[in-house]
């Protein structure tokens, strides 16, 4: 795909890098993988560099998701397409296009830092709606 580059490619020619950049690293080194976390439950995570435009301006393009038994989502945090915010005729689109979704509930905004805080909020995330599945 033009514009998309091999994660570990982009960034391990450089044995220096800084902790930002390595946690970047640990990030992209998960792209395409799917885990099942028990009771059929499941956790896709998806993360490449893309070239920077004004919906991603942090050079990453990324999908984690929590799904459950029969496929669906229950938690996700992504950027794969721009949020609407507000409601009625004042609805606007948000950029950039960072955002969480959970089931039953509205999508929101997600401020995006760096890797190590995105993997962090979304096992918290996963974390809390395992718990109100009941799931241990």
């Amino acid at each position: 795909m033009p514009g998309v580059f091999p994660l570990s490619r982009a960034l391990s020619s450089d044995h220096n890098l800084s902790a930002e950049d390595a946690d970047l690293a640990t990030l992209l080194d998960l792209d395409g993988n799917i885990w099942e976390i028990g009771d059929g439950y499941w956790i896709k995570i998806d993360a490449r560099i893309v070239p920077v435009e004004p919906g991603r301006p942090h050079r990453l393009g990324y999908s984690l998701s929590l799904h459950a038994p029969d496929g669906e989502r229950i938690v996700g945090i992504d950027n794969a397409h721009p949020v609407k915010v507000g409601s009625g005729p004042s609805r606007r689109v948000a950029l950039p296009n960072d955002h969480t979704h959970r089931r039953g509930q509205r999508t929101l905004p997600y401020s995006y830092s760096d890797a190590a805080t995105l993997l962090a909020d979304f096992w918290a995330k996963v974390e809390n709606a395992l718990k109100e599945e009941g799931v241990s």
